[in-house]
């Protein structure tokens, strides 16, 4: 397997080598005769957080559909540690272990906090202790879940909804989590708040993967970053190297 040099600390730190978790080759997804994604290359180390930002209509969250077998592949490679799982359907990645967390959350509104975070564990057959020893993790990274744990989760706001949907991730145990648009909807307090979990989230080992419109705080936590414009990536480098190019800053920061 090929190997892609990027940070294996801090954002901004000296590079070395680390194995893909996830790797695409040439990946093209089209709607009708709309070619949405052209011929990427993409590569997720492992245990580091990479980031796909653009502007509205690039085809980032297309990219996350396909990758997670939601939508179909017109062509190219997916592998997850090694295997290719280009082909297979949406409910065997995640037992794989890559797992996403849609945009616009997708809680079970009519189900409690609790039953949401259950069903995230539906592909497990590893026993009823692990599932509840990753339920009390889930709730020491988000707090008001335990406390909204009896409740609906439509009678959640936006950002505790965000945390259910992530801790539900959670619960399939995942390798790679992706992430679409996180911060959507979102006071920047709490826009603050989720960043901070998924950074120790990522420090307890997660690899992550994260679409995001917030181009600033996205690259600020990224050890790795890709542009995407119109289905194809323009530019890649560290989360620090892209926040200071003056083509990003010009196009996507506003300075």
């Amino acid at each position: 397997m090929s190997t892609v040099t990027i940070n294996t600390s801090a954002p901004g730190a000296p590079l070395a080598a680390v194995e893909p978790a996830l790797q695409v080759r040439s990946l093209v997804v089209n709607y009708g005769h709309i070619e949405a994604v052209r011929g990427i290359d993409l590569d997720l180390a492992r245990g580091r957080i990479t980031t796909l930002v653009g502007a509205n209509g690039a085809g980032k969250s297309t990219t996350l559909l396909a990758l997670s077998g939601l939508i179909a592949k017109q062509g190219g490679q997916v592998r997850l540690d090694g295997q290719d799982i280009s082909t297979m359907p949406a409910h065997r990645i995640v037992a794989s272990g890559m797992v996403q967390v849609a945009e616009g959350r997708a809680t079970l509104t009519t189900l409690s906090v609790r039953e949401n975070l259950e069903l995230g564990a539906y592909t497990r057959r590893d026993g009823l202790a692990a599932r509840l020893k990753d339920l009390e993790h889930v709730y020491e990274l988000f707090p008001r879940l335990r406390e909204r744990a009896t409740g609906l989760a439509g009678n959640l706001s936006g950002g505790e909804q965000q945390m259910l949907a992530i801790g539900r991730a959670l619960m399939a145990r995942p390798r790679v989590l992706l992430l679409d648009e996180p911060s959507m909807g979102l006071a920047p307090i709490i826009v603050q708040d989720i960043f901070r979990t998924l950074q120790r989230i990522n420090a307890e080992g997660m690899t992550i993967f994260l679409v995001e419109q917030n181009v600033k705080q996205a690259l600020k936590v990224a050890h790795a970053a890709y542009v995407l414009e119109n289905g194809r990536i323009v530019l890649q480098g560290t989360g620090r190297e892209l926040l200071a190019d003056p083509r990003v800053q010009d196009a996507y920061l506003g300075t």
